[in-house]
């Protein structure tokens, strides 16, 4: 006997199926109708989709930036507001002066506002302490979660996020690979590391050390890369395995050949590009070419991209980047799972893969580049339990 049937679900192909589900994973799809389970649910013909994965956030933070953005909207660069101090910076000392109470506080109605639109499973980086005690604070937030909201919740240590204000960039990257790496190691606090290879905060030198360290401790690499200009990190990070490499206005081609030769995942943020106003788009052509993985993911954080939805961030993908609307189902599905190392376990509905999925009474995916809000799944499913 099964634990649930769904009955009637309509896949992307358009088939009416059944799927079934015991101890939190599918175990059958296009099974029988009729077969025994202690739930039966008619789904009268929705459209059935996986959880959908926002795969790069900065979701737990304390505070806002209101005043900065205000700026920006007066001319104020990303790169002007933080060398005078801003970006980071400021979020680093609200972030610094929080308990890990607060921080928990603040970052679910975030997360349920994720949850509401069928987000199932969202990454978080720590990156707003840049030192020891508050990377650390950060990362035990994140992992406590989990038990406060029914969601996967990753978590992602860029101690290397930016340079901490009065602090030398050599020094604090020490630091970070060889006090607070291990100790995040220790506790086992992070899925991943990552790193900010840009001019105002670390290069290429520093993502290999990164790297390094990262595949003695046995945490999966990820890279900030090609944001503001090219420095060379997507290349490198690629070489070096990373899983994924985000934002990449400034990608070239030889970058997105070593990404499509490495299998590393493009996570695109139309939402800091929105919020930005860049004009200077990630090379999607390029990506495609090279067979690139392409995932979309919000940017949730209080400066470049405060925006507590993955379907504005597929929106924005699809009318400002050109993703089709297959790209970007696949873009907060199976690409998203690529993009965390998870993808033998969540973005897909096959059997062996963990039930999280939703309902939507919609006619296609594409309705997700058309509509701009408004939009909610009718049931959610997470490990095979309605929520």
């Amino acid at each position: 006997m099964h634990d649930l049937l769904l009955k009637n679900v309509r896949m992307v192909a358009g088939v009416a199926k059944t799927l079934a589900v015991d101890g939190g994973r599918i175990v059958a799809v296009d099974c029988a109708a009729d077969a025994p389970a202690r739930e039966v649910i008619d789904a009268g013909g929705q459209l059935l989709l996986p959880g959908f994965i926002d795969c790069h956030t900065h979701a737990l933070y304390a505070g806002d930036r209101m005043a900065e953005h205000l700026l920006k909207m007066q001319g104020a660069s990303y790169a002007d507001i933080a060398r005078a101090g801003g970006g980071i910076a400021s979020t680093v000392k609200a972030v610094r002066a929080a308990s890990e109470a607060q921080l928990i506080d603040e970052t679910l109605p975030r997360l349920e506002a994720l949850r509401a639109e069928g987000v199932t499973t969202v990454e978080i980086k720590s990156g707003y302490g840049l030192d020891l005690g508050t990377e650390l604070k950060m990362l035990r937030a994140i992992r406590a979660l989990p038990r406060h909201i029914p969601m996967e919740v990753r978590a992602t240590c860029i101690g290397a996020h930016a340079v901490p204000p009065g602090g030398d960039r050599a020094a604090y990257m020490k630091e970070v690979l060889e006090k607070l790496l291990p100790a995040v190691a220790e506790e086992k606090l992070a899925d991943a590391v990552d790193i900010f290879v840009e001019h105002i905060a670390f290069d290429v030198g520093d993502l290999e050390r990164l790297a390094e360290q990262a595949r003695r401790l046995g945490l999966k690499l990820r890279a900030h890369t090609d944001q503001l200009s090219n420095m060379g990190g997507t290349r490198r990070a690629a070489e070096l395995g990373a899983l994924s490499c985000d934002h990449l206005e400034y990608t070239e081609e030889t970058d997105a050949a070593a990404m499509g030769k490495a299998g590393t995942v493009a996570v695109l943020l139309p939402a800091a590009f929105y919020f930005l106003k860049e004009t200077r788009k990630p090379p999607i052509e390029l990506l495609r070419k090279h067979r690139v993985s392409m995932a979309v993911a919000t940017d949730l954080n209080p400066g470049t991209a405060p925006v507590a939805s993955l379907l504005t961030a597929m929106h924005l993908a699809g009318i400002l980047f050109g993703l089709s609307a297959e790209e970007l189902l696949a873009g907060v599905t199976a690409h998203a799972a690529r993009a965390l190392g998870l993808e033998g376990r969540i973005g897909a509905l096959a059997p062996g893969m963990d039930a999280d999925f939703c309902l939507w009474d919609l006619p296609a995916p594409g309705f997700f580049s058309y509509q701009l809000g408004g939009l909610r799944p009718s049931l959610r499913f997470f490990k095979g339990k309605r929520t």
